[in-house]
């Protein structure tokens, strides 16, 4: 096992952890006041890399090349730092139910490399011309376990139980992806200047977790105000 896949199960496991079930199903009811949460995730520590050596498919996957293990941009910011409030009872509607998420396997990658979806279908995409083995866990258990030999194959998965799903490719070890399944709508990812927002909160006090796979999980206790912004700076810590 290197030291990535280390790495990268152990936070797995902490951020399943941290999604406890919820006492109830989330209910959807209209909110009166709602704040936003929102603010910048941000890392302070060394930035590691690890080294991608692809052994087949090299037209398609590529030469080998240094991959940080977290994405940190200008000011510190965070690349798919997702976030996500904890144990809530009830509060906005989900969105509109629409084109089902995608995990596509494209030149040896999976795009998005991280992505947080309600529980249910994902549509696992294959985009390059030779055969991916697409596999899912939650911790260690298999989520599922597809064979794509063919270019534009998809496949329909059901995933309908929060949890971090980990993914990698049977045929190309060195690929790896992120789905966070989610039990309410009170989630966000960071995009390459760090910054989110969880707009439509009910007033009240929560919990907010912000993780990124280098890191595992960090609690943040958030008041939020009717009708209010609460801005935060969130820094991840290895």
């Amino acid at each position: 096992m290197t030291i990535r896949e280390l790495m990268s199960g152990l936070a797995a496991i902490a951020f399943v952890a941290t999604m406890s079930a919820p006492t109830q199903a989330y209910e959807e009811s209209p909110v009166t006041g709602g704040g936003t949460i929102e603010g910048t995730v941000v890392y302070r520590g060394d930035v590691p890399t690890t080294k991608i050596i692809p052994t087949k498919d090299v037209e398609v996957c590529g030469a080998p090349r240094e991959e940080p293990l977290i994405e940190v941009g200008g000011d510190q910011a965070v690349l798919n730092a997702a976030l996500y409030l904890v144990d809530v009872a009830k509060g906005k509607a989900w969105p509109e139910p629409g084109k089902p998420p995608e995990l596509n396997n494209l030149k040896c990658r999976f795009e998005p490399a991280v992505q947080m979806i309600p529980a249910g279908s994902l549509e696992v995409v294959n985009s390059d011309p030779m055969l991916h083995n697409t596999h899912g866990y939650y911790g260690k258990r298999t989520a599922f376990n597809l064979a794509l030999p063919n270019k534009d194959q998809r496949i329909p998965v059901e995933l309908k139980r929060a949890g971090t799903v980990r993914i990698d490719c049977d045929a190309h070890g060195w690929m790896e992806g992120w789905v966070y399944v989610v039990d309410n709508p009170y989630y966000a990812i960071t995009g390459a200047d760090g910054k989110f927002s969880i707009p439509d909160v009910p007033p009240g006090d929560y919990t907010l977790v912000a993780i990124h796979p280098f890191t595992g999980p960090i609690e943040q206790p958030v008041t939020v105000t009717e009708n209010q912004p609460t801005s935060l700076t969130i820094e991840l810590k290895k």
